[in-house]
């Protein structure tokens, strides 16, 4: 009896193991996976993840999907774990081979900010002693100043001069605070030490830097690169752009990356506009071309599913406007299939990169990935602490982003 009570026991504690490990896969797949998948006409559908996953498609199961038809573009698809535990169902979209023209090249960023920026906030002296009037009135650091008193505030100087002019007579400011428009009242101090009126704020209207072109789309006419946003020194948040211009630059001078010290390329603008900003998000900066760019080929995008673990080459401009070809090696990231940016790890293999840079540096973000013929990504960042590794985002998101843009832009135009 006391053997029956221990059987019954053990199974009911390995019963209970069993599905806590069943939920805790289910949990951490429904939060794992995306929502979406593409694939191309004729491929199969394959999901990346360390658990082993099926899928049911018009009730037939298989390990992959493989569509040829023409008149379905979307359909939905019932993933399993394990071939026999249903817990999600995705939807897959078919789509045509998309080609771009990879570029690599060196560009320049000049942007102006939509009003001016507050990158600081600094006390002011008064008879009275120390007071920060912005503070006081609710203005942060990263907020934007619209307007002051009504009229428009495009730069330091706007803002400065009605300042200047108020004779501690209160201010009302429109501000921008995380997308959203509010507004504050400000009185101006005398500082002690220079007789002017103040509210204790340093900001920002424009910024500028070099990066490195990614891809030009034919079929959106838009060019892209970083693969992450332009955001503010300072601040550290992304800039909100009221306008700005990609323009063509040339690398002058590396300085190479060295553990716990970033590197950076060094460069100048050679001035031809490429396009204006029409989009600076999280995924890279955007806009459609209306300068000149020299097309030689065009290159399939691989579909973030598509890419392997192992060798590929970064296309980069370490000295003047031409870019090259240097190996290294891509490994996809846990969690890339829920996000947007960061979606591998790469390793900087080719000698001749590492000796001119150290790895990846500030300037190499938008250089292209290829791996087996077809582009798979762009660097986005460098790991401090090792200057051989970075990450970098798939492809297949910046192109989504630029095939937006390019809606976006139509639906102005037709407005």
């Amino acid at each position: 009896m006391r053997l029956i009570r221990g059987i019954v026991k053990a199974f009911f504690y390995f019963s209970l193991a069993v599905c806590i490990f069943i939920f805790s896969m289910i949990f951490y797949l429904d939060n794992t996976l995306k929502e979406e998948y593409k694939i191309s006409r004729g491929e199969i559908l394959k999901i990346n993840t360390f658990v082993p996953i099926t899928a049911e498609y018009n009730g037939t199961s298989m390990s992959g999907v493989t569509i040829n038809n023409s008149g379905n573009n979307r359909f939905a698809v019932e993933l399993k774990m394990f071939g026999a535990i249903p817990f999600s169902t995705v939807d897959v979209e078919v789509v045509d081979e998309i080609y771009v023209a990879v570029l690599g090249n060196p560009f320049g960023i000049r942007l102006y900010t939509e009003g001016v920026l507050v990158i600081d906030m600094t006390d002011v002296s008064t008879a009275g002693g120390m007071l920060n009037p912005a503070s006081d009135a609710g203005l942060r650091k990263g907020d934007y100043i619209l307007t002051a008193n009504g009229d428009t505030i495009t730069c330091n100087e706007d803002i400065a001069a009605i300042v200047a002019d108020s004779n501690g007579r209160d201010i009302k400011l429109e501000i921008k605070r995380n997308g959203k428009k509010k507004t504050l009242t400000v009185t101006p101090a005398l500082s002690s030490e220079t007789k002017n009126y103040q509210i204790g704020i340093w900001v920002r209207d424009s910024s500028a830097g070099i990066g490195t072109l990614t891809f030009y789309s034919p079929a959106n006419n838009v060019i892209c690169g970083l693969g992450h946003g332009i955001c503010d020194n300072d601040t550290g948040d992304l800039l909100s752009v009221e306008t700005g211009q990609l323009v063509t630059a040339t690398i002058s001078a590396v300085q190479k990356g060295t553990s716990g010290s970033p590197g950076e390329l060094k460069g100048a603008f050679k001035g031809d506009v490429l396009s204006g900003i029409d989009l600076n998000c999280e995924i890279g900066v955007y806009g459609e071309l209306n300068g000149n760019i020299n097309i030689s080929a065009l290159t399939e995008v691989a579909l973030g599913h598509e890419v392997k673990n192992g060798s590929a080459q970064i296309l980069c401009t370490v000295n003047g406007d031409t870019p090259k070809l240097y190996s290294c090696n891509v490994k996809k990231r846990i969690s890339t299939e829920h996000s947007p940016t960061q979606n591998l790890t790469v390793t900087v293999t080719d000698p001749e990169l590492l000796k001119i840079t150290g790895g990846i540096v500030q300037g190499m973000s938008g250089s292209p990935i290829i791996q087996n013929g077809k582009l798979i990504g762009a660097v986005t960042h460098v790991l401090v602490d090792d200057p051989t590794k970075g990450y970098a985002i798939f492809a297949e998101n910046m192109l989504e982003t630029a095939q937006s843009v390019a809606e976006n832009n139509k639906l102005k135009e037709a407005s």
